[in-house]
């Protein structure tokens, strides 16, 4: 964090103003964002529900590496940085896998027979 000499009182209120308006258009796309983020894994949790019940592995490394690949060309295209985005990725990958472990082990214990 960058320490200031200056006072919140003494910046020009036209500087004010224009953070202002910035930091309103970073928030709308924050909420934007988070609002994309649960509709990616709402059908993320479809997938896993369908893998589960298949018996398929919550994992597709395959897939992953592709989009991967995918997204770092989506980056650089978008002026992005590519190591940023596969980054990003990665971190989203890993919460769905969790997503996808975690369903297949509950339709596991839901099929499995109770003991008597």
């Amino acid at each position: 964090m960058t320490t200031s000499n200056t006072t919140p009182g003494d910046v020009d209120p036209a500087v004010r103003e224009e953070l202002s308006r910035l930091r309103d258009s970073i928030d709308n796309i924050d909420a934007a964002v988070v609002h994309m983020l649960a509709e990616r894994f709402k059908c993320t949790q479809q997938v896993g529900r369908l893998k589960a019940l298949h018996r398929l592995p919550p994992a597709d490394p395959a897939r992953e590496a592709r989009q991967i690949d995918r997204l770092r060309v989506l980056a650089e295209s978008a002026k992005l940085d590519p190591g940023f985005a596969e980054k990003f990725l990665n971190f989203i990958i890993g919460e769905v896998i969790r997503h996808h472990e975690r369903i297949a082990g509950d339709t596991a214990n839901a099929a499995a027979p109770a003991a008597d």
